[in-house]
């Protein structure tokens, strides 16, 4: 058993891992690690999250499950407890399974429905969200003879978690840069226009069940799901899911999420409800991915570098060609005030210059800053 000794002393090494590791994936490996050891679990899954809507992108996990891929995440969208985002709004962002049912896991949707065959006994859940946004969660699950998660253990998770959205965040950050990067030296002919928008139809069940010409292209730029699943991103299912939930009453936030494909390049995926005439029938989700419109980047991109909303302003008018005197007219500041306000935002995205601003906010830095 884990000492309280040991699991006060794991988040200074947590910590340090977060502000030395810049790669979401190796961040997430290393986390894991030092977690199994202070926490043991037989299972897991931690997908990242758009930061505004808090959906689920770029997953990464060890399921006794994946066959059941789209049935886990209807149901992990329509449970409501220890939902992450209702996480966020607890004082401590992490909770177990027992703790939200008051001992009794078939209250849980997801366990009724799913977990309980595979015998899962508990689930430990964190969220990992700042002033920023959300930057996604974990889930952690013990089975068989593992036992339960114990409330010193669900204490070390939730001072941890502050730790790791930070990490988290400033992973973000550092794949804009890299992708900017990778965008202004590869060779004009990898710089592929994106493709038209596509849009795929799900049934209640998250089935695909129809798709525009042009899906198969996205479905190519996305993260490839695990077996059987391959062909169906987890990030169409979690942003169909996300809409079932909303229509539950679950969650109120919106069925969208923003997800960076490579040199720069960003999808925006909805999910909606399709209009059908005839009566009686439900009609069938509709997932539309298309190319991310400049104005959500910069959303995405502001809350990646922390950009306070005046700064997320400026970026954004400035994004539109307005001059310091125009910017300062708009903003109602001096134009002083307007280049004191650019200053500070250099600084925290790492260039010298507007033109290097905009291009690495946009996906191309153009010439260095």
């Amino acid at each position: 058993m884990t000492t309280s000794w040991a699991l006060s002393r794991s988040p200074e090494r947590i910590g340090q891992l977060c502000r030395d590791v810049l790669d979401d994936k190796e961040l997430r490996r290393g986390v894991l690690a030092e977690l199994g050891r202070m926490v043991p679990f037989s299972a897991f899954a931690w997908p990242l999250s758009d930061p505004e809507s808090a959906t689920g992108v770029a997953p990464m996990a060890r399921i006794p499950c994946p066959e059941e891929l789209p049935e886990l995440i209807r149901l992990k969208y329509l449970t409501p407890g220890c939902r992450w985002t209702a996480l966020i709004a607890l004082p401590r962002p992490a909770a177990t399974l027992l703790m939200a049912t008051g001992g009794d896991p078939a209250r849980s949707p997801l366990w009724n429905g799913l977990l309980n065959r595979y015998g899962v006994t508990d689930v430990l859940s964190a969220v990992f969200a700042d002033k920023h946004g959300c930057w996604g969660w974990l889930d952690l699950w013990r089975a068989g003879d593992e036992g339960i998660f114990s409330e010193p253990e669900t204490d070390y998770l939730a001072t941890a978690a502050p730790l790791v959205a930070a990490g988290l965040r400033r992973s973000r950050a550092a794949q804009c840069r890299r992708d900017a990067e990778a965008a202004e030296s590869a060779w004009p002919a990898a710089r592929k226009p994106l493709p038209p928008q596509a849009v795929l139809t799900l049934d209640e069940t998250l089935a695909v069940v129809g798709q525009t010409a042009s899906a198969g292209d996205w479905l190519g730029l996305l993260q490839r799901g695990p077996r059987p699943y391959e062909g169906v991103p987890a990030e169409v299912l979690n942003v169909a899911a996300q809409l079932l939930a909303r229509e539950a009453g679950v969650d109120a936030h919106a069925a969208m999420s923003r997800v960076p494909v490579g040199l720069g390049a960003w999808a925006l995926l909805r999910s909606t409800r399709m209009e059908d005439g005839r009566t009686g029938s439900t009609p069938p989700l509709a997932v539309t991915i298309q190319e991310c419109p400049a104005a959500d980047r910069l959303e995405v991109f502001a809350r990646c570098f922390a950009l306070t909303p005046q700064q997320h302003r400026l970026l954004e008018l400035a994004a539109g060609g307005l001059s310091t005197a125009e910017l300062a007219a708009a903003l109602r500041i001096r134009p002083y005030t307007v280049q004191d306000q650019f200053k500070a935002v250099f600084a925290a995205c790492g260039v010298r210059s507007r033109s290097a601003l905009l291009g690495l906010a946009l996906g191309t830095r153009n010439r260095p800053g």
